[in-house]
C-alpha cells in the first residue's frame, strides 16, 4: 500500500492536501492539542524524521517469583504498558492495555498469580493501584480512584503491601497496608505530616516496615513501624550538627539491621550496614568516590548489587554480606544501569541497561557465571545506531569561578564550519545530564548539523552535596550565571557557532530556559521551554499541595517576605519585557507539579513585547507529553521552529 506519511504522523495528526495546486500539505495536530501561534508545519517533516521518531525502549520491571521470565515496560501503541517475556529475545506478550501510561509494576511475590500496577488518568500523577489476575486478565481498582497513590512495598509472604496514599487530606502521604487478595483488608498504618513519606522495605518475619520521611534531597530520616500497631521509632536522629540524606534502606537477609545509602560523613551517597540493635552505621563503600544511586538485596540475604554513578557512568558492584567483600566485578557495557531486580533464584540479576547507542534494553547477569544475557532488543526505527553520536564531557568556569561540565554531543564530520548549537536543560533540578540515548534529538544532530550540550549546572546531583546544595534559595541567580559562562564559552570554541544558539529544557529545565531567555536575551537566537515554571513564587503556591513543602525546601519558601521578593525580582516573568527572541511554549493541561498557568502567563507577557511566541497544550497531558501521537507533532513542531529560528 502507498504512503505518503509516516505511521508515526498518521497517529499524531491529520494531514490536508490543499485543493490548490502547488499548495504543500501540512500536518494538524490531533483533537488533544491546542496550537496557538504555529505556523502551518510541513506534511513533508513526518516522512524525513519517521526513524527517528520510531525508536522503542523496554526496561525491566520485575521477575516472576517462580518462573525465570520478566516484566517490562514498552510501548507498542501510544503510551507504555506492561509485557511478559518468558524467554531471552522472546516475544513480548502485552498484559494491559489503556490509553494512559502504567506506572511500574510487580509480581505477587510468592506465586505470581497476580500482580499489582499503577496508572493514573491524564497525566494528571494522581495515581490508583490495580491488580491485575493473570490467568482471566481481569483488571481491579484497589485504591479509591480520586486520590494519589503508590510506593508499593511487598511483605516477603506475599500476603500484604505497605503503600502511601494522600486519600485522608490531600496533602499527606499516609502508610497503608492491605492484603491486594482482599481490599477490605486495606488499612491506615501510620498517619504522618507532609508529603514526603514512604515504606521502603519490609521485615523478613513481616513484622516491621521500615518508613523515610523525605524533607529534600538534602535531608531525610528513617523510622522504623510496628506493622500491627502502627508504633514508630526513629532510627536516624534529627538536630544533630550533620544533615543527612538516606537514599534507600533495605532490610537485611537476618533482619538484624539494614543496608542503606547516604552522605552521612561525607560528600556522597554511600552503602552502609546500619545495626538496629546499636543504631550505629558502618560504611561499606568508603573507597568509592561516587554516588551509589541504585542498590537491591537478595533474597537469601547473601550479595547486594549496587551501581554507582562514576562520571555518569553507571557501574555494577557486587558485595558478599558475610564478609563486606565485593567479589570480581562483572563486565557490563558502558551505559547507564537502572532496576536492579535480583530474582528469587539468588543467581539472576536483573537491569535495564542504555548508552549513548542504545535506546534502552533488558539485560540479567548470572553472578555465579558472570554471563550477561540480553532480554530485549527495542526497535531502533532503521537507525544506524553504531554511527550515533557518543558525547564528549567538556567543562567551563562560571561567574564566581565554579567549574561547570556538561556532555558535547557533536554532529557528523560531514557538516563543516562552526555548528549551531542546542542546549538543553535538565529538570530536577537535582537530576544530572548523563550519556544517555539521545533519542529524537538525533535528528537534530545527523540530519541538521546541530550540536548539542546538555549542562550540569550546579544543583545538579552526583558531584557530591556541597554541589547539590549549592543553588538552594536565595544562590538560585548561581545556577542561571553558570548558562551564561556557558553562552561565553561557546563563543571561544573554533566549532560552535556562538552566534546561533537555541535553549531548551523541560520542567526546571524549562524554568532555567526561561531565565536565560530573559537575562540573556542578546546571546540566543530563540528558546523552547517545556512544562516550565515562569515565577517560583506562583508556582510553590499552586503546586499539589502534597508535594509543596518539598518543593520549599529546594527553592525557598515564597511565605517568607526576603525569599519572596527575592524569588519575584529574579523570576522570568519579572523580567518578561526583555524577551524579544521567538519562543516556543509547550505543556500539559493537566500538569500537577507546575500548573498549566504558568505557561499562559509566561505567552501573555512575552507577546506584549510583540515577540514571536508559539503554544502548544496537551488537553490529555500532564508533566511532560506521554502519548506518542502527542510527542510526534510536538517533535515536527519544534523541527519547524529549529528550521526558522536557529538555523536561518
Amino acid at each position: 500500500m502507498m504512503r505518503t506519511v509516516g505511521i508515526s504522523a498518521l497517529l499524531a495528526c491529520a494531514v490536508l492536501a490543499s485543493p490548490l495546486a502547488g499548495q504543500q500539505a501540512t500536518i494538524v495536530p490531533n483533537e488533544n492539542l491546542v496550537a496557538d501561534g504555529l505556523p502551518p508545519i510541513p506534511a513533508s517533516i513526518a516522512e524525513e524524521v519517521r526513524k527517528y521518531s520510531e525508536v522503542r525502549t523496554a526496561a525491566l520491571v520485575d521477575w516472576h517469583p517462580l518462573r525465570r521470565e520478566i516484566l517490562i515496560s514498552t510501548r507498542f501503541g501510544d503510551a507504555n504498558q506492561l509485557h511478559a517475556v518468558a524467554m531471552p529475545i522472546g516475544a513480548r506478550r502485552q498484559l494491559t492495555f489503556f490509553p494512559d501510561r502504567v506506572a511500574g509494576g510487580s509480581y505477587q511475590p510468592t506465586r505470581g498469580d497476580y500482580m499489582l500496577f499503577a496508572k493514573d488518568i491524564g497525566g494528571s500523577e494522581f495515581f490508583q493501584i490495580f491488580r491485575l489476575d493473570v490467568a482471566s486478565g481481569n483488571v481491579t481498582m484497589l485504591t479509591d480512584g480520586k486520590s494519589r497513590n503508590g510506593n508499593v512495598v511487598w511483605n516477603r509472604a506475599g500476603d500484604r503491601i505497605a503503600y502511601t496514599s494522600t486519600r485522608r487530606n490531600g496533602a499527606d502521604t499516609d502508610v497503608y497496608v492491605m492484603d491486594p487478595g482482599d481490599p477490605k483488608t486495606d488499612r491506615m498504618l501510620l498517619q504522618v505530616a507532609g508529603g514526603g513519606w514512604g515504606p521502603t522495605s519490609w521485615s523478613p518475619d513481616g513484622a516491621r516496615v521500615v518508613v523515610m520521611e523525605y524533607i529534600s534531597i538534602n535531608e531525610s530520616y528513617l523510622w522504623l513501624v510496628e506493622a500491627t500497631t502502627g508504633e514508630k521509632t526513629l532510627l536516624t536522629p534529627k538536630g544533630g550538627r550533620e544533615t543527612i540524606a538516606y537514599g534507600d534502606a533495605r532490610f537485611s537477609g537476618d533482619g538484624k539491621g539494614l543496608y542503606v545509602t547516604s552522605d552521612q560523613g561525607g560528600e556522597f551517597q554511600r552503602l552502609a550496614y546500619f545495626d538496629l540493635a546499636t543504631k550505629q552505621s558502618r560504611p561499606l563503600t568508603a573507597h568509592i568516590p561516587w554516588d551509589v544511586e541504585a542498590f537491591d538485596v537478595s533474597h537469601d540475604g547473601r550479595t547486594v548489587a549496587f551501581v554507582t554513578n562514576e562520571g555518569g557512568i553507571g557501574r555494577l558492584h557486587l558485595l558478599e554480606t558475610a564478609t563486606g567483600k565485593e567479589m570480581p566485578p562483572p563486565q557490563i557495557p558502558v551505559g547507564l544501569i537502572a532496576s536492579l531486580e535480583w530474582h528469587r533464584n539468588g543467581r539472576d540479576l536483573g537491569l535495564t541497561l542504555t548508552s549513548a547507542r542504545s535506546p534502552g534494553d533488558a539485560y540479567s547477569l548470572d553472578v555465579v557465571t558472570g554471563q550477561l544475557t540480553r532480554w530485549t532488543e527495542s526497535e531502533t526505527g532503521g537507525l544506524n545506531t553504531s554511527t550515533l553520536a557518543e558525547p564528549d564531557l567538556v567543562r567551563w568556569t562560571s561567574e564566581d569561578g565554579t567549574e561547570i561540565s556538561g556532555f558535547l554531543y557533536r554532529p557528523p564530520k560531514t557538516f563543516t564550519g562552526k555548528r549551531p548549537v542546542i542546549i538543553n536543560i535538565h529538570g530536577g533540578p537535582e537530576s544530572q545530564s548523563r550519556p544517555v540515548f539521545a533519542g529524537r534529538f538525533n535528528y537534530f544532530l545527523n540530519e541538521m548539523g546541530v550540536a548539542m550540550i546538555l549542562p550540569n549546572v550546579r544543583g545538579s546531583s552526583g558531584f557530591g552535596k556541597t554541589f547539590l546544595k549549592a543553588d538552594n534559595g536565595m544562590n538560585r541567580h548561581r545556577s542561571y550565571q553558570d548558562i551564561g559562562a556557558l553562552l561565553t564559552w561557546i563563543k571561544s570554541r573554533p566549532d560552535l557557532d556562538g552566534d546561533r544558539i537555541l535553549v531548551t529544557g523541560g520542567s526546571y529545565g524549562g524554568h532555567m530556559t526561561l531565565a536565560v531567555a530573559t537575562q540573556y536575551n542578546e546571546q540566543i537566537r530563540a528558546s523552547l521551554p517545556v512544562v516550565a515554571m515562569s515565577n517560583l513564587v506562583t508556582f510553590l503556591e499552586h503546586t499539589e499541595s502534597y508535594r509543596r513543602d518539598l518543593r520549599r525546601a529546594e527553592y525557598g519558601d515564597e511565605r517568607e517576605p526576603k525569599m519572596r521578593q527575592y524569588m519575584s525580582e529574579l523570576s522570568p516573568m519579572a523580567l518578561a519585557s526583555n524577551i524579544t527572541k521567538p519562543m516556543f511554549v509547550v505543556h500539559g493541561q493537566n500538569d500537577p507539579r507546575v500548573p498549566v498557568s504558568e505557561a499562559h502567563q509566561m505567552v501573555g507577557a512575552a507577546r506584549a513585547n510583540k515577540t514571536p511566541v508559539w503554544l502548544l497544550i496537551g488537553k490529555n497531558e500532564g508533566h511532560g507529553f506521554a502519548r506518542k501521537a502527542n510527542q510526534d507533532f510536538q517533535f515536527y513542531a519544534a523541527i519547524q521552529f529549529v528550521r526558522e529560528h536557529l538555523l536561518k
